[in-house]
């Protein structure tokens, strides 16, 4: 191995231990979380800079290893999809039975959608429009291949000084239209979650996603949070409030206990549906009116990720022939299997070994 690309230990910002190629010059902390830490570098080699994640003990755990696998896995089979952030390398201990921490090298990117919300930055239309877009063509993409993300909100959309826009934190992501017991509704933030994963449905759809759209544009376009909830009844019932009680036809995928409670007038009284150019007067007439369309309780009613993309709000962006949907189904096959720690160690390594492999070809 190459002295530059063997691991060697770094110090990073605040003591910060990074066992990464002398190749990535880590420059300074960007955030921290449960998994670990994001630091920012440069790449000696290619002279761009990127983010560095440090997953650490990454395999100690049987969900957290699911999770990994899972994320490394999407992030290879929707390489090169422009609106998803890409992985520029994988990097493990040099004795892959051993390993602890793994770290993960993506693109840098300036900002995510949260921050610019809460900053004095002005946006205009065309911003949010563009942001939008970015969105829905990605969800298009992972969409087709019967992949849901389960977690999109502000802090998980990536931008760039160009107003560029990249989907990431693929690890909650799950098989569309399963009815798989591994389906759990410890998903989507809880301000962007839709009602019927607040009222426990488990065999959700794609259009949990599309709820979240809708939240994510509110937000762009009023800058806060649309639904600030601090528990699943609160949550409701400021759904319920903005945009009305739920017709019985609109109940069908929920359970007769969940209806029952949702019919609580008492819990959650008599309301109409917003007029929404009353609640955001400064807004495009065709932005309102996609956002009427994403934020419907009925998830058979909201628009598709293609339906959105076609709406007359995205007229001046959407060309359906830059929009691609993806070759094949993603294949959730792995997380049916009875995997032991070791068993995941194993696929970690076999798909950093098929990502590199990967990477010495073009992105399709």
């Amino acid at each position: 191995m190459a002295e530059n690309q063997a691991p060697s230990k770094q110090k990073g910002p605040e003591g910060l231990s990074f066992d990464v190629p002398s190749r990535y010059q880590i420059i300074k902390r960007l955030g921290e979380g449960s998994f670990g830490f994001v630091v920012a570098a440069k790449d000696s080699q290619t002279g761009k800079r990127v983010a560095i994640k440090k997953i650490k003990d990454a395999v100690e755990d049987l969900q957290d290893g699911k999770r990994l696998l899972r994320e490394l896995k999407l992030l290879r089979h929707f390489r090169g999809h422009e609106n998803f952030i890409s992985i520029k390398d994988i990097i493990i201990s040099p004795n892959s039975n051993t390993f602890k921490d793994i770290y993960i090298v993506t693109d840098l990117m300036d900002t995510d959608l949260h921050r610019i919300v809460r900053s004095q930055q002005p946006l205009s239309d065309d911003h949010v429009r563009y942001f939008v877009y970015q969105v829905l063509r990605g969800l298009k993409y992972i969409h087709s291949a019967n992949v849901i993300h389960r977690d999109l909100k502000p802090n998980n959309l990536l931008v760039n000084a160009n107003c560029d826009l990249k989907i990431c934190d693929l690890g909650l992501a799950r098989l569309s239209d399963s009815e798989d017991s591994l389906m759990t509704c410890y998903v989507v933030t809880r301000w962007y979650r839709a009602p019927e994963l607040l009222l426990g449905n488990k065999n959700y759809t794609a259009a949990i996603d599309m709820w979240a759209v809708g939240c994510v544009l509110a937000e762009l376009i009023g800058r806060k949070p649309l639904f600030a909830g601090k528990d699943y009844v609160q949550m409701l019932q400021l759904q319920t409030e903005l945009l009305g009680n739920p017709r019985a036809s609109e109940q069908k995928h929920i359970t007769e206990k969940a209806c029952k409670f949702l019919n609580d007038r008492k819990m959650f009284p008599e309301a109409k549906r917003v007029i929404w150019k009353q609640r955001f007067p400064k807004a495009q007439d065709q932005a309102l009116d996609m956002l009427d369309k994403l934020l419907q309780f009925d998830e058979d009613r909201r628009l598709t990720a293609e339906e959105a993309l076609a709406h007359p709000y995205m007229h001046e962006l959407h060309d359906i022939e830059d929009e691609p949907t993806a070759d094949k189904i993603f294949d959730f096959g792995f997380e049916r299997e009875q995997l032991s720690l070791t068993d995941i160690r194993d696929i970690v390594v076999q798909e950093s070994s098929l990502f590199k492999q990967a990477t010495s070809k073009p992105a399709p």
